[in-house]
């Protein structure tokens, strides 16, 4: 067996003297190690920033959203609803009754907002909201005769409102039957119960009132504006969007979280590998030093090479030699690269060394270490390596022993 691969680090690590083959050979081995510990955090940090988007995101957002695909309002049977409970992904169900309305309050301007009918016990359980309240209580049940509202804190402030106070709401629907009918647009009155805050990533914030108030304002009757889940695990939104597809059949659109903030989803993840992209140009330019450093390898090594050959060892073997040099030069430079990349993003995610704006939603860079990315990474670094190393083996394949020792 012949040991190409002990030929190969003695002349990448020869101790001998310190040449400008080993100076290159450092050079290399560091613009690797740099290039791929750059892309860990970087990818890691891009990582991080997605996963609090979509947390902030889905503190609101369902897992899940039905919605007609044919009208703004539709009818659900109740045996497709029970098909949809018995699904084992499907944690909680939430319907709801969604549309703009005229928000007026005496002395004070009038102006639009997204109304949303909820039923309160199953939209609890699909948000987080309880903490978010800021004054009152998030009660929208009927209470005297008056159903109750709850607001957002900056509408709140804006119209300068008070627990208790009366709000009007008019909508669309009302204002078109009072111009056609030549009647008083039919208006609905709520008490002001509660108000909340969300920190909302996109979307306007949104005011609640209980379902079935929301389907008189409406004029929807029995019907609905969307049906909202939630997941036992999010990551399933994709494999129970096409059982629900089964399900429900045409006339429906199914969206997944994914797919209600896509555009935002999309962005981040072509800037992550646009970013990805440009930095693996470090690792292009360490990959050209290993092929400078490998082609002054053969040219020193000629009459050796030429010896080699005479011995018995074929192109095959040669051209093995000088391509597990580059091998050798990105193991070491993605497994250091590795570490460190991995060392740095574990520190700022656990101590938070690098800090945010106070006006930011978080304190520290985010960072989140995917396996898959850092597999991506050392894998793409260590094949350039390795074809880096093809025109130097292909070139000492090609030397003629009787040349090699002539000229020597």
């Amino acid at each position: 067996m012949k040991n190409t691969g002990f030929i190969a680090r003695r002349y990448l690590f020869s101790r001998k003297h310190i040449s400008l083959i080993s100076t290159l050979t450092f050079i290399s081995i560091t613009g690797i190690t740099i290039g791929t510990a750059l892309l860990i955090v970087i990818l890691s940090v891009f990582n991080g920033f997605f996963d609090v988007i979509k947390g902030f995101l889905l503190s609101y957002d369902p897992d899940i959203r039905i919605e007609s695909a044919e009208g703004n309002i539709f009818s659900m049977s109740p045996d497709q609803m029970e098909q949809i409970k018995t699904l084992p992904e499907v944690q909680v169900l939430s319907p709801y009754v969604e549309g703009k309305a005229l928000f007026a309050i005496k002395g004070a301007n009038n102006e639009v907002v997204e109304v949303k009918g909820i039923n309160r016990e199953l939209f609890f359980q699909l948000v987080d909201i309880e903490d978010s309240i800021t004054e009152g209580v998030f009660d929208v049940s009927v209470r005297n005769r008056k159903p109750g509202i709850i607001v957002h804190q900056n509408l709140l402030a804006r119209q300068r409102l008070s627990l208790g106070d009366e709000v009007v709401l008019l909508s669309a629907a009302g204002m078109k039957n009072a111009l056609t009918q030549i009647t008083v647009p039919r208006t609905y009155r709520f008490e002001l119960r509660g108000s909340y805050f969300l920190q909302q990533i996109s979307g306007g914030p949104k005011v609640f009132v209980d379902i079935e108030a929301a389907r008189r304002l409406f004029k929807s009757r029995n019907g609905l504006t969307g049906i909202d889940l939630k997941l036992t695990d999010n990551d399933k939104a994709v494999q129970v969007k096409s059982e629900l597809s089964a399900i429900l059949g045409e006339g429906y659109t199914i969206s997944t979280w994914y797919d209600l903030q896509k555009p935002l989803y999309d962005v981040m993840y072509l800037e992550k590998w646009v970013a990805y992209a440009i930095l693996m140009l470090i690792v292009i330019v360490a990959v050209l030093n290993i092929v400078g450093s490998l082609t002054m390898i053969v040219i020193q090594k000629k009459r050796d090479i030429g010896i080699l050959i005479s011995m018995g060892y074929s192109k095959k073997d040669i051209k093995m030699i000088f391509r597990k040099q580059g091998l050798y030069i990105g193991l070491i430079g993605c497994g250091l690269g590795g570490t460190l990349g991995f060392l740095l993003s574990w520190l700022q995610q656990v101590y938070g060394l690098v800090k945010l704006s106070s006006a930011f939603l978080i304190d520290a860079y985010p960072v989140l270490i995917q396996p898959l990315d850092v597999a991506i990474i050392l894998t793409g670094s260590l094949i350039l390596c390795v074809l880096a190393s093809w025109y130097p083996a292909h070139h000492a394949s090609m030397v003629q022993p009787a040349d090699a020792v002539r000229y020597e």
